[in-house]
């Protein structure tokens, strides 16, 4: 007899299907399986939606639920029987089920593999993408219970269904039938499926990060009846930056007579205000945060930021308040900045927002600022402020316990008021997804990143997420993989976007150096050398150098075919008294951005020695205004910038950028296209405009302008590579068995697998190794010294003997190893040495290995890191590269450009590539090996671990001595499943 659903064994409530998810419209909502307790919920849903949706749902006029409805909606065995359910303040807005069913449209039982789909949403909140969300779930869930394919009925007119089904991107089949349109959708993700799903993903979350930081109208909730305190402070910074939208103070302990507060209507709950308020600013204690969410919730907020302390910085207690507060703040559809965040900051013209603790907001310009430490915040706007940089928005989540770096990714990668994006991060609380987004908006723009907490090896307080077992230095070469630009401080993070925002991409390494100063020249030069730029000879005009000679210099400089970047050195003048004059900067910034804005686009930094103004007149923003015929005429004609009259008057604020950026989806850039196109945008007969170039960034020391340029000259390089990515060659797969490894790997784990894994036996993974064209090496073992001789006669002569044992495995600096062994005399007595040295026989486990050709010892390494995903690492063998972390390292699955790269990348790749005139390995052998170990990681994820050491690499081909692969349970990929918010 069949189990009933409430009998099933499978009947425990699937805790893992709920979450939450951000909708089209940047709302948040949770979806979860229906249960037997939502009877009412159901019922007054129904009640909600039309009498049209209704039809399309059940294809006949269906006003209400029957008794029998409301049983069989609600009561599921979680198998073959499945009801998910959209909530937004605990009730629901949308349900979705599926019913298994065999081939005639009956309901059946595993194992049946296909299902009916049905879904209901409310009028109300059709069109936020609610079924595409849904049927990203129901479909997962579907996959873990064994269907592979749903069926669904949709009446011809309802189109708006009919387009969820289409715009899946499942493989999918359509029939018109009995006045119905059937549908049939493979639930495999596909590459189109898996797009379609990233790209919601971003629109919606990049809405999200919208409605927080561009709202129509913000309540400070905390606003103090006395001057002082943080919600007054954030009252008083909201108005002091000219707030477009809609402001209000809510403090409980207002008096019921109170009207206003600083000239702003003040209530004492959001209630009573009346009118919609996009976003709350929390500034009361942590013990009456809740009520405020409730108060914001209930009357329509779509926003939080909150600034209370006493969360998870707190401890444990802390912890959970904190938890509590998301899942509060996402049941009313809301998402939450914070807690203990510093504040938020917007210098669109349109919004002109600062609700934060910063008192002044910084100058509006092209960077985007994203911290995790208020501290480091303030730091930051502090050093911006002096550098005279500007800010597009700037972002202090504290805690981030909801909206994180990633989110701002999102929103940044379209946004048309950002250039670059800065951020400093303590913690990578999902670092698969932040690889993606990082990669895919390095494609359209510098990602400047800062780590902070690298060598702790524990979550900084406050933010309770996963943490990554692999080390900093991995960590540092995933982001170089994904174009994240990794500096050490927050000092080089401001040096370099200063540099990536006003400046166009350096075509090549090329560095010219020119300047009044022949010793700063040459440390210019050395800091070139070192960061491995190619720089040439510095030019040095004396210190008596005028304007005019550098402004004319520079234009040489830059339109010099043969370089790609100038840095400019300079240092005081000095007088005929002997006393030096530093009172020229805004003269020489004149002249030195006259020739820029002329000359090429090619990147121009400054590096200068107490001249005062100089930076300042360099950063100074400017317009496109035309200039009148006679300024024209007077800054062309003038013969000498630091005697004429006419030239001191030329405004140090002559060569700044735009304010404007181009419109629609964001579009890759080659190095000075935003220069070349200000520098066209005069028709036929128009006034020209002056010549615009991105503020030039000065820079108090030769070493960090170097390094600024350096990360630039490298993000171009990825950028150009990145335009045509790799591929994995095709020849791989006609000697690659992957049906024939998965069986085997099956077999290996076994029914019921250990959670912990196995490492598999030499013979066991040998085998599984060969399946993908990985030859190893045969060894043979040798208890005894007649034993080696039998395996020598074997594997014929010359061999090596080595011992196995855990505390001497690759570590011939111990003596374990024994080469060359031409004959049986040779063995024996190497194997007595071996024995009197170092152990008995049972305890160093030797064997015998025919010689490889002679080559470079290397290794190979593919690890899982639950929270990266797998890692594929090469570096040479032995103890030297091993002591200073000599390993490069690629995110699989790797292409044949990341192969190359991967070899080339340790600081000892010479050795492999003719280093002091010995022969160059077989480089192309090398790549395909390590091609396919990423596709045996990638097209297995129960391999959680393979080495291989040593892979002697010869000039023509390679040889794999020793290999140890480790299998286990494959740990979830969060980043193929359906959209869900962190639940941290």
């Amino acid at each position: 007899m069949q189990p009933t659903p409430e009998q099933s064994p499978h009947h425990a409530y699937p805790d893992h299907w709920e979450a939450d998810v951000v909708l089209r419209d940047g709302g948040t909502a949770r979806i979860r399986p229906i249960t037997t307790d939502d009877a009412e919920r159901l019922v007054s849903f129904y009640e909600q939606v039309s009498d049209e949706s209704k039809y399309y749902r059940f294809f006949a006029p269906y006003p209400r639920l029957s008794a029998k409805d409301v049983h069989r909606f609600t009561h599921h065995d979680y198998v073959d029987r499945v009801g998910l359910a959209v909530t937004v303040g605990g009730e629901f807005i949308a349900t979705v089920r599926y019913d298994r069913i065999d081939e005639t449209g009956r309901p059946a039982s595993a194992p049946a593999d296909e299902a009916e789909v049905a879904f209901l949403v409310q009028d109300a909140h059709q069109g936020r993408g609610v079924a595409s969300a849904l049927l990203e779930h129901i479909a997962a869930v579907a996959r873990e219970r064994g269907i592979r394919r749903f069926a669904a009925e949709v009446l011809p007119a309802n189109n708006k269904m009919i387009k969820v089904f289409r715009d899946a991107g499942y493989t999918q089949q359509r029939s018109f039938e009995d006045g119905a349109v059937h549908l049939t959708l493979d639930l495999e993700p596909t590459a189109e499926s898996l797009a379609v799903q990233r790209a919601r993903e971003q629109r919606a979350e990049a809405r999200s990060v919208q409605r927080l930081i561009a709202p129509g109208s913000v309540a400070v909730i905390g606003t103090g009846r006395n001057p002082g305190g943080v919600g007054r402070t954030v009252l008083r910074n909201l108005l002091a930056a000219g707030f477009t939208g809609r402001t209000y103070a809510v403090n409980s302990a207002f008096a019921a007579d109170q009207a206003t507060i600083d000239g702003v209507p003040a209530h004492r709950s959001i209630g009573e205000i009346g009118e919609p308020v996009d976003l709350a600013v929390v500034a009361v204690p942590a013990d009456r945060v809740p009520e405020a969410v409730t108060d914001c919730g209930e009357h329509g907020v779509q926003g939080l930021v909150v600034l209370s302390a006493g969360y998870a910085e707190w401890g444990a207690e802390g912890r959970e308040r904190q938890r509590e507060l998301v899942r509060q703040a996402r049941s009313y559809g809301m998402r939450i900045i914070g807690p203990n965040a510093f504040g938020v900051i917007n210098n669109s013209d349109a919004v002109r927002l600062n609700a934060s603790l910063a008192p002044e907001s910084p100058a509006p310009g092209r960077i985007g600022l994203f911290t995790q430490s208020g501290a480091i915040g303030i730091a930051l706007l502090s050093g911006l402020y002096r550098r005279g940089a500007g800010l597009s928005t700037f972002i202090s989540a504290g805690n981030r316990a909801d909206i994180s770096g990633n989110d701002f990714l999102q929103y940044w990668y379209e946004d048309p008021d950002t250039d670059v994006a800065l951020l400093y991060l303590e913690s990578l609380g999902n670092p698969r997804k932040f690889t993606r987004l990082a990669r895919r908006t390095a494609a359209v723009k510098p990602v400047v990143v800062v780590k902070g907490a690298r060598h702790s090896g524990s979550t900084p307080p406050g933010h309770a997420v996963p943490v990554s077992r692999i080390p900093d230095a991995t960590v540092s070469a995933l982001m170089r993989q994904a174009g994240v630009i990794r500096v050490d401080t927050v000092t080089e993070m401001v040096d370099a976007g200063l540099l990536l925002a006003d400046q166009p991409l350096p075509a090549g390494p090329r560095i010219a150096i020119l300047g009044n100063s022949e010793s700063l020249g040459l440390l210019t030069y050395d800091a070139c050398l070192a960061e491995g730029l190619r720089p040439r000879p510095p030019r040095d005009l004396t210190t008596a150098a005028t304007p005019q000679n550098f402004r004319d210099a520079l234009a040489e400089a830059l339109a010099d075919s043969n370089c790609d970047a100038v840095v400019v050195t300079a240092i005081p003048w000095v007088g005929e008294n002997g006393e030096a004059e530093s009172g020229d900067g805004e003269v020489l910034a004149a002249a030195l951005r006259t020739a820029a804005a002329t000359g090429p686009a090619k990147p121009v930094a400054v590096v200068h020695v107490e001249i005062g103004g100089l930076a300042e007149a360099l950063a100074a923003a400017t317009s496109t205004a035309a200039v009148p015929p006679v300024a024209r005429a007077s800054a062309a004609a003038a013969p000498d910038a630091s005697t004429a009259p006419a030239d001191r008057a030329v405004p140090p604020t002559a060569l700044a950028a735009s304010s404007t950026a181009p419109a629609g989806p964001p579009t890759p850039t080659t190095p000075g296209d935003h220069l070349t196109r200000q520098r066209s945008d005069t028709g036929p007969g128009d006034t020209p405009a002056v010549p615009t170039l991105g503020r030039i960034p000065a820079y108090p020391a030769a070493e960090r302008a170097v390094r600024a340029l350096a990360e630039a000259v490298k993000y171009a390089q990825w950028r150009r590579q990145a335009a045509v990515p790799g591929k994995v060659p095709e020849f791989l797969d006609d000697t690659i068995d992957e049906a024939g490894a998965a069986a085997r790997i099956d077999a290996l784990l076994g029914p019921d697998p250990d959670p912990r894994g196995r490492t598999l036996g030499h013979d066991e993974a040998c085998e599984l190794l060969g399946r993908y064209g990985i030859t190893v090496r045969p060894t043979l073992p040798a208890p005894d010294p007649d034993a080696a001789v039998a395996a020598a006669a074997r594997l014929g002569y010359p061999v090596a003997l080595k011992t196995t044992a855990p505390h001497l495995r690759h570590r011939a600096d111990l003596g374990g190893v024994r080469l060359d062994l031409a004959n049986e005399a040779a063995l024996r007595r190497a194997y007595g040495e071996l024995t009197d040295l170092l152990g008995k026989p049972t305890e160093l486990q030797p064997v015998v290995q025919s010689m490889a050709p002679r080559g470079v010892d290397t290794v190979v390494r593919a690890t899982i890191d639950p929270a990266a995903g797998a890692v594929l690492s090469f570096g040479l063998a032995g103890a030297p590269s091993e002591l200073l972390g000599d390993t490069a390292h690629r995110l699989v699955p790797a292409t044949d450009r990341d192969a190359a790269e991967l070899i080339r990348s340790i600081r000892a790749a010479p050795v492999l590539f003719g280093w002091r005139g010995s022969a160059p390995v077989d480089s192309a052998a090398l790549e395909e090996l390590l091609l396919r170990v990423s596709r045996l990681v990638d097209d297995h994820p129960e391999v959680v671990s393979v080495a291989l050491e040593p892979v002697v690499v010869a000039t023509q081909g390679l040889t794999v001595l020793g290999a140890s692969v480790r299998l286990a349970p494959p740990p979830a990929r969060t980043d193929l499943g359906p959209r869900r918010l962190s639940n941290y």
